[in-house]
């Protein structure tokens, strides 16, 4: 299901996508349920929650996760580095986010997806050299998910919407945030790109993530309240790499907190453009970003627990809207996946045309 929800989202959005004046393409959630649905009421709130979400919550997480990464160096002092990290993390961020540092985003950029390679390669040889860990580790996570004294207790409804809101964060399925970014993508079928969005889901959950808690519980290091979140998968990996696991796991969380934020911001600025039926004047869109780069500072600071609450506050309210509107408007995306399985077998490169799914044309950009 976490899957298949980024495939009608996927679907959706590049039915109702726009062209803008520069031939560009755009869209998003709004559009759709504007469009789709005929409510701009329930566009605008959309486009609120997600300017919410990810300019305020997620921002700030994703500031506070890369200062905590330097909670285990000698040099780090609680209540002071972290605002340190914050300031420079926002200076950089704002500098590019106000038009410079064009390097600096492509560098960025090219080494994410390597960094993410690295992480995973280090995660194999981890289980490896615990490998005795392993069975004991499995025999843990199935314990836990099979307890009935928690199941009774109450401790395993808790657990499960603790792992639906971390998964949550993770991938985004089902949130409706990336179509405004993949609106931009050229392509002949609007399926192609769900397919697409289905296998980002699939690397970021089932590789990552894994991976991730793999390593972690087979490493022998127990988890406590002090050691969470970014610390417990340094201590984990410094068990085979020593400090080098620490000083990967920072600079990880720098590039990959680095590139989340100015791309939280790529959505933001799509939703703006909704409300406001155009692009923005350069004066507002100016003070918004110098309010973005002061929450980025802010992220740094606050507890851990506010970070959190906060981000799994924003993406529920946006789940709330954008799932039942993807239900509502699932039909029209099966059609297409329909199509698209039936060019496949005919032997062809699937094109789409909306009218062939039953979608009228006349308020239609693309696919006439």
């Amino acid at each position: 299901m976490v899957v298949l929800r980024p495939l009608s989202n996927q679907h959706l959005h590049k039915f109702i996508k726009k062209r803008g004046d520069d031939g560009v393409s755009y869209g998003g959630p709004s559009y759709y349920i504007e469009n789709a649905i005929g409510s701009r009421g329930l566009g605008v709130l959309f486009a609120i929650a997600l300017i919410a979400t990810y300019a305020v919550g997620f921002n700030m997480l994703a500031s506070f996760n890369l200062q905590d990464s330097f909670r285990v160096y000698d040099f780090y002092v609680p209540g002071k580095t972290s605002w340190i990290i914050g300031a420079v993390l926002a200076i950089v961020a704002g500098y590019c986010i106000l038009g410079g540092g064009k390097r600096i985003i492509k560098y960025t950029s090219l080494l994410v997806p390597v960094m993410g390679v690295i992480f995973v390669v280090m995660a194999l040889v981890m289980i490896i050299i615990n490998i005795k860990n392993v069975p004991a580790m499995f025999g843990m996570i199935f314990e836990d998910a099979f307890n009935f004294k928690a199941i009774f207790g109450g401790v395993a409804g808790s657990a499960l919407v603790q792992g639906i809101k971390r998964g949550l964060y993770s991938n985004e399925a089902g949130m409706g945030s990336a179509p405004n970014a993949a609106a931009s993508a050229s392509v002949s079928h609007p399926v192609k790109q769900g397919l697409v969005q289905m296998i980002s889901v699939f690397l970021d959950t089932i590789v990552i993530c894994s991976a991730t808690a793999f390593m972690s519980l087979a490493s022998g290091i127990a988890p406590t309240e002090e050691l969470a979140g970014a610390p417990f998968v340094q201590a984990s990996l410094s068990t085979v790499f020593g400090k080098y696991g620490n000083l990967f796991i920072t600079i990880s969380l720098a590039l990959f907190a680095f590139t989340t934020l100015l791309g939280n911001l790529y959505y933001v600025d799509s939703c703006l453009t909704y409300l406001n039926k155009k692009i923005p004047s350069k004066t507002f869109m100016l003070c918004y970003r110098i309010i973005a780069i002061i929450l980025i500072f802010v992220g740094a600071g606050i507890e851990m627990s506010l970070a959190w609450d906060i981000a799994d506050f924003l993406m529920g309210v946006m789940c709330l809207i954008n799932i039942p509107s993807i239900i509502i408007l699932g039909g029209t995306a099966l059609k297409a996946l329909d199509d698209y399985k039936k060019q496949r077998a005919e032997g062809k490169n699937p094109v789409f045309k909306a009218d062939a799914v039953g979608i009228n044309t006349s308020k239609l950009d693309y696919w006439k």
